[in-house]
């Protein structure tokens, strides 16, 4: 340090500070890299779960949800305790066995006699043993048979005319035939709800399941199968209209987004990168999915031009662009979205990220304890206030301290970052019961469009792509709604060829409780 500084002209502190300046630099950097590093390997090779358990410290307050209490240390002190145990000659509890039968499938009964003469025994009771068992999807032809009647009548007797019964003037009865969801095909309705919801539902491309058709001796070509499957969708293309005004009329939505790979036969060579637009309407249970060609602003502003209400969402800025100014909206946030960044920081700091985590196991501790209590909104909303309202004041006040000591492009910085920005949105459900915590309802309506993708990798057309959203559409609200989604597409596709398009809201699963009946 003395040789530098006696050189004239060299600003030894401006040296040392710039040094230091690099140095410190440089950590951070490499401080991101490892945290990034982290997350890849647990990416990869970790679990994906974001259940958080606690380090307790016995020499610290518990902190439970009705406040503090401190529990007093045990006793250092060791006592030795004896006693006497007498063997138990009771029998032991039998085990509690296998879970019932569901008392709504069909019962078939077969009586197993002993292999010998018993027409001179007295039968005095019966042992009952039950096995569950299924039969694969079975075909079978529906041959209907309408009978011709002819009605005789007396023709009027002209000069010169025969006497006898002329045919061209008696009159032909016969049944009209029932109205087939496909005109002129040969493919029922239970049929075509079967291949939709393998195929949408259960995950199944067209090519496998006529695989499957073929091991039943059935071979409908592939092409064929993607046929019926516009035409449903044609068919059921005025009732989803139906369910996009229902949902887009409530005044609370959940929305999402999810990619959408379609093949746009633009001779590139690579996709189109489309997206599903996902609304959940959770005060009526419905679920809409509507295909864009972008992620822009421009889809949600002209979806949700007339709504008014509870807009919950995720971070992605769009929202905040379009509607945080807009009259009659006030967005809210998702406690989940953020705990997640917390979540991803305990790799990087753990101490700190601990009591974030801490804080938040306590906010969703309120909302399991109502929904197990089936608290009603009014109810909800007072145990929030009661509860949630000092955890969440808490919680903002110790990020706002620890913002200032932390690396803004550390984990644990952005993930403060994060909570303070959006702290007024994520404190927004505690004004209304009705409000939910997080929009973990819509994105798990996402979650078949994700397995599907996977399977049949892409839509091959934008009105495939439009057509994808019709169905699962209609496969989310029914799920959400406890509908089991094949009887209730079947009924709709008896039923639709024949139903007034005023008469179509009666088929929305929300009105359709009961299809089978």
């Amino acid at each position: 340090m003395p040789f530098f500084s006696d050189i004239k002209g060299v600003d030894t502190a401006a040296i040392i500070a710039e040094k230091e300046a690099r140095i410190a630099s440089l950590e951070a950097d490499n401080s991101h890299l490892k945290a990034e590093l982290s997350q890849l390997k647990r990416l990869i090779f970790g679990q994906k779960s974001e259940r958080f358990i606690p380090e307790v410290d016995q020499n610290q307050l518990s902190i439970d949800l009705g406040g503090f209490s401190a529990e007093p240390p045990e006793s250092a002190e060791e006592e030795a305790i004896s006693y006497t145990r007498k063997k138990s000659t009771a029998r032991k509890v039998a085990h509690p066995g296998r879970h019932p039968l569901p008392a709504h499938l069909p019962v078939e009964e077969i009586i197993i006699e002993p292999a010998l003469d018993t027409a001179e025994m007295r039968r005095i009771g019966q042992q009952v043993s039950e096995s569950l068992h299924m039969q694969a999807a079975r075909f079978f032809i529906r041959r209907e048979i309408r009978p011709k009647y002819l009605e005789k009548t007396e023709p009027k007797k002209e000069a010169g005319e025969s006497s006898e019964h002329d045919v061209s003037s008696s009159h032909i009865h016969i049944a009209p035939l029932p109205a087939r969801p496909i005109p002129r095909s040969m493919a029922g309705a239970s049929l075509l709800a079967c291949i939709l919801i393998s195929k949408y539902c259960d995950h199944l491309p067209l090519y496998r399941q006529r695989k499957i058709y073929q091991c039943e001796g059935v071979d409908i070509p592939t092409s064929t199968l993607s046929d019926w499957v516009g035409s449903v969708c044609e068919l059921l293309d005025p009732l989803y209209v139906k369910l996009r005004q229902e949902v887009l009329k409530q005044e609370y939505l959940m929305v999402d987004e999810s990619r959408m790979p379609v093949d746009d036969k633009r001779g590139s060579g690579k996709t189109h990168m489309g997206y599903q637009w996902v609304y959940y309407a959770p005060l009526t249970k419905l679920v809409l999915f509507e295909y864009q060609k972008g992620r822009g602003k421009q889809y949600p502003k002209d979806t949700l031009k007339d709504f008014k209400g509870y807009l919950q969402t995720d971070g992605y800025g769009v929202y905040d662009s379009l509607f945080d100014k807009k009259e009659g909206v006030e967005l809210l946030g998702c406690m989940a979205h953020t705990r997640r960044y917390f979540d991803k920081a305990l790799d990087q700091d753990r101490k700190q990220a601990s009591i974030a985590m801490d804080y938040f196991q306590q906010l969703y501790a309120i909302e399991r304890k109502a929904r197990e209590e089936q608290a009603s909104p009014q109810q909800r909303y007072t145990l929030r206030q009661a509860q949630a309202t000092a955890i969440l004041t808490q919680l903002s006040t110790w990020a706002r301290e620890r913002l200032p000591e932390v690396l803004p492009k550390s984990l644990m910085g952005k993930a403060l970052a994060y909570y303070l920005k959006r702290e007024k949105k994520l404190k927004g459900y505690l004004t209304d019961g009705r409000l939910e915590i997080d929009n973990n309802y819509v994105e798990n309506a996402i979650r078949p469009l994700a397995l599907g993708r996977k399977n049949y990798l892409f839509a091959g057309s934008h009105k495939a792509a439009r057509h994808t959203a019709i169905i699962y559409s209609f496969i989310g609200s029914c799920e959400k709604l406890k509908l089991n989604p094949t009887d209730w597409l079947t009924h709709v596709l008896e039923t639709i060829p024949n139903t007034s398009i005023q008469d179509l809201d009666r088929l929305l699963p929300h009105n359709c409780k009961n299809p089978e009946n």
